[in-house]
């Protein structure tokens, strides 16, 4: 009778060793990579919700026709104007409501106002009048995930829904601070017309050379991004920006380019994830590329930046000297609004809010 067959423990080493390299071959694509939180889907849905009537009604002929119409004197009051919709997105209190009160002043007729504040925020401020009430809903943010973008979105959408007399559309953070009077920045919007058959642009910031664009594209993992938005035709640019009322329809109408940038990125990845940096500028520039200036209207020093976070001006540095450096720029038009400044900068702006800031 034959005895069974028994290896002998050098075969079962072999197996041993020969079976590693299969495990780390086989193993990522077993144990998916570990990526940061996305967005929830109930989320995802309101938005989508409110999105499609942003675009039925900005398609309709009465609304199509108000945001096309123009006028003979940009401050005429015998036509309709249009208007500047300010979204600020927002985490803590606006601390210099206060000074953009007096920047808004006296022009309400010509701007609206919507806050996006995280539900996390504590809006401990008696808000000032022309922000009290402008609170939209708004769903959590965070940094490196694409809760940015949404929060943007949303902010457009409402604004699109609001009021078709809104023609710009200036995204802004609780941090940011005018540098000019509103006449200076409303004529420097609507003087604008260098566009294709001559219309207005938007000021957004559009990069195809920044050093960490490679890291940025493939943030989401290798080859994620593909088909729709190869690497030659990813963008870099500011997360604030002034866009038109056409590139704002645009942008909740986007289902395409959203189905890539909503993925969220790889934990090991998380220091190349900026996509409110990408989304817009890219897809701006894949759709309506001669429509931008592909400079942003909002002065941001990266000089010292840190963790990802630009320079925070602190009150000694506040100074006439400083608005009127933050205001130079290398494209046509000076810079409107900075960012970023500590809330402590309140008392020093407001000291110099009427000799310097609001006066050219």
């Amino acid at each position: 009778m034959a005895l069974p067959y028994t290896a002998s423990p050098y075969v079962l080493s072999l197996l041993l060793l020969l079976s590693i390299p299969a495990v780390f071959l086989l193993a990522p694509r077993l144990i998916p990579p570990r990526t940061l939180p996305a967005i929830p889907d109930a989320d995802e849905t309101d938005d989508l919700a409110l999105f499609r009537r942003a675009v039925l009604l900005s398609a309709s002929p009465s609304s199509t026709a108000a945001a096309a119409s123009t006028t003979s004197s940009l401050f005429s009051p015998k036509r309709p104007q249009l208007k500047v919709a300010f979204l600020f997105l927002t985490n803590s209190d606006l601390i210099f409501a206060p000074l953009w009160e007096k920047f808004f002043a006296g022009h309400h007729d010509l701007l609206n106002l919507y806050v996006h504040a995280d539900p996390s925020a504590v809006l401990t401020l008696p808000l000032t009048p022309s922000f009290r009430g402008r609170i939209i809903p708004g769903k959590a943010t965070q940094r490196a995930s694409a809760t940015l973008i949404s929060a943007s979105r949303r902010l457009l959408a409402t604004a699109l829904l609001d009021d078709p007399d809104n023609h710009f559309f200036a995204l802004l953070s609780q941090s940011c601070i005018p540098l000019h009077p509103f006449p200076t920045f409303y004529r420097a919007l609507f003087s604008d017309n260098a566009g294709p058959r001559r219309r207005r642009r938007s000021f957004i910031e559009i990069l195809d050379d920044e050093p960490t664009l490679h890291d940025r594209y493939y943030a989401r993992g290798d080859d994620v991004m593909l088909p729709e938005v190869p690497f030659e035709r990813f963008r870099v640019g500011s997360q604030f920006f002034v866009l038109t009322r056409r590139h704002a329809v645009m942008v909740v109408r986007d289902r395409r380019l959203w189905n890539k940038f909503k993925l969220p990125c790889l934990v090991k990845r998380k220091y190349s994830c900026y996509p409110e940096e990408h989304y817009f500028p890219t897809l701006l520039d894949m759709q309506d590329p001669e429509g931008c200036t592909k400079f942003t209207l909002t002065r941001v020093n990266w000089t010292d930046s840190v963790d990802g976070h630009p320079h925070t001006y602190q009150p000694e540095e506040v100074s006439g000297d400083l608005i009127r450096e933050l205001r130079k720029s290398n494209g046509t038009y000076s810079h409107m609004f900075a960012r970023k400044f500590a809330p402590e900068c309140l008392g020093p702006l407001m000291e110099i809010a009427d000799s310097v800031i609001l006066r050219n």
